[in-house]
C-alpha cells in the first residue's frame, strides 16, 4: 500500500474538526465518561430502538426461511466491519466510520428499497415531497428517536455533525469512482436528493464504499443459496473469472478483492478509488443483480404485496385526520383497529403539540391539525415499522 490518509484523519488536528464533532444540542455530561465523541455516537445508535428494528427489516429478499439469509441488521454489521478495514488500513479515524456505519440504514422502511418506492409515491401525492431512505435516517436521528438521559428526561440521539452527515450522503446506489470530500460545511437541511452533496469527511466517503461493497457479493451468495441464480451460475462463472482467478464464488471472495484494490490505489490526491479493471467489474456485479436479482420474477410478487399492506395501512391512519378533532377520531376507530391506534397514538403523542404527559421529551415536531404535518407523521410511524408489525397491522386492517 502507498500513502495513507492518516493526516487526513477525522481528529483534533483536522481543520474541520470542530464543526465535525458539533452537536445540534449540548449532550448531558458525565465526569467519569471515557469515549470519544464519535464513540459516544456508536454507543446512542446502537441502544435506540430504529437500530434494534433493522433486524426485522428487509435487506432483499422478503421473510426467508432459511436464518442465514441476509436482513437489514446483518447487511449494517457488514458495513461496519467493511469500512473499519478500510478505515484502519487508510488510518482514518475508526471510531467515526464505525458510527456511521451503524446508524446509515437506520431511515430504511419496512420491505427495503422496494417498501421505500411504496413510501415515496405517498409523500410525493400528498405532501409534496419525496421519501428516501438517507434523508429518512437523518430525520430519524434529529427528531424522532429518543433516549432517556441520566435525569430520565428523553432526548433525540443529537448525534455529532460528521456521523449525521455521513448518514444521508451514503447513497451507494451510483457508478463513480474516485471519492472525495467536500469542504463546505453546509446545513444538511439543504438536501433535497440522495448523492446531492459529497461527504463531508474522509470517513463518510469509505462507509460509502462499505456499503456498495458490502451488498454486492452477499446478495449474490442470498441468491445462490435460494435458488434463484441456478440458470444464472455458468454466467457469473465467466464475469468473475475475467477478473480473478479464484474459482470460488462467495461472499468472502468478492469482498477481499474489493477492499485490497480499493485500499492499494486510493491516495489523498486521487481520492478513494478502484482501479478501473476491478471499477469495472462492479458495475458488471451490478448489472448482473439488477438483472437476475432485484428483477427477477420471484420478487414480483412480494413487491405488490407490500404495496397493498403500505398503502392500507397509510390510507388507514389518513382517515384519522380531522384537524384539531384527529385525536377523538384516533380513538373512535380504536375498537375496529385496536393495535394500529393505540400504537399511533402513543408514537404521536411523544411528538405533538397537545398535552403532553411528560414535559421533558424532545421538542414539539407535529402539530398535528396541519393535514401536511399530520400525514409526514402517518409516513415516519410507517417507516419505523418493521416487516413483521406492518403485516400484523394490515392483517387486523382486513380482518374481523
Amino acid at each position: 500500500m502507498k500513502e495513507t490518509f492518516k493526516r487526513y484523519a477525522m481528529n483534533e488536528e483536522n481543520s474541520k474538526w470542530n464543526n465535525a464533532i458539533k452537536r445540534e444540542k449540548q449532550l448531558y455530561q458525565r465526569d467519569n465518561d471515557i469515549r470519544s465523541a464519535f464513540e459516544r455516537d456508536y454507543t446512542r445508535v446502537i441502544h435506540s430502538n430504529a437500530y434494534r428494528r433493522l433486524k426485522h427489516k428487509t435487506q432483499v429478499f422478503f421473510s426467508p426461511e432459511n436464518d442465514h439469509i441476509c436482513t437489514r441488521i446483518e447487511h449494517v454489521i457488514h458495513v461496519e466491519s467493511i469500512s473499519q478495514t478500510i478505515a484502519k488500513a487508510l488510518e482514518l479515524n475508526t471510531d467515526l466510520t464505525k458510527a456511521i456505519a451503524a446508524a446509515h440504514d437506520m431511515g430504511h422502511s419496512p420491505f427495503g428499497h422496494q417498501g421505500e418506492s411504496v413510501l415515496t409515491q405517498i409523500a410525493r401525492t400528498d405532501i409534496g415531497e419525496s421519501f428516501w431512505h438517507e434523508k429518512n435516517g437523518l430525520e430519524f436521528v434529529d427528531k424522532i428517536e429518543l433516549l432517556e438521559d441520566n435525569f430520565k428526561n428523553k432526548q433525540n440521539l443529537n448525534l455529532t455533525y460528521a456521523v449525521r452527515d455521513g448518514i444521508i450522503s451514503h447513497c451507494g446506489e451510483i457508478d463513480e469512482n474516485k471519492l472525495k470530500p467536500r469542504e463546505e460545511y453546509i446545513n444538511l437541511q439543504e438536501y433535497n436528493k440522495p448523492n446531492q452533496y459529497a461527504s463531508y469527511t474522509w470517513e463518510a466517503c469509505v462507509v460509502k464504499i462499505a456499503d456498495k461493497i458490502s451488498y454486492l457479493g452477499r446478495d449474490i451468495e442470498d441468491a445462490i443459496t435460494l435458488g434463484i441464480l441456478d440458470e444464472h451460475l455458468e454466467e457469473l462463472h465467466e464475469l468473475l473469472k475475467n477478473y480473478h482467478s479464484s474459482k470460488v464464488i462467495n461472499n468472502t471472495v468478492i469482498i477481499n478483492h474489493l477492499v485490497y484494490d480499493l485500499c492499494n490505489n486510493s491516495n489523498p490526491e486521487k481520492g478513494l478509488c478502484f482501479s478501473e479493471e476491478t471499477f469495472n467489474l462492479i458495475k458488471e456485479i451490478k448489472k448482473f443483480n439488477y438483472k437476475n436479482i432485484y428483477l427477477s420474477d420471484r420478487l414480483k410478487p412480494s413487491a405488490q404485496y407490500f404495496k397493498f399492506v403500505l398503502n392500507q395501512i397509510y390510507q388507514t391512519l389518513k382517515k384519522t385526520f380531522d384537524g384539531k378533532e384527529s385525536l377523538k377520531r384516533i380513538n373512535n376507530m380504536k375498537k375496529f383497529y385496536p393495535k394500529l391506534c393505540d400504537g399511533f397514538e402513543e408514537w404521536l403523542s411523544n411528538y405533538w403539540n397537545l398535552q403532553r404527559k411528560d414535559t421533558s421529551k424532545n421538542d414539539i415536531v407535529f402539530h398535528i391539525e396541519n393535514e401536511k404535518e399530520y400525514y409526514k407523521a402517518i409516513l415516519y410511524y410507517i417507516a419505523g415499522m418493521t416487516d413483521n408489525y406492518a403485516i400484523q397491522i394490515y392483517n387486523e386492517i382486513i380482518g374481523f
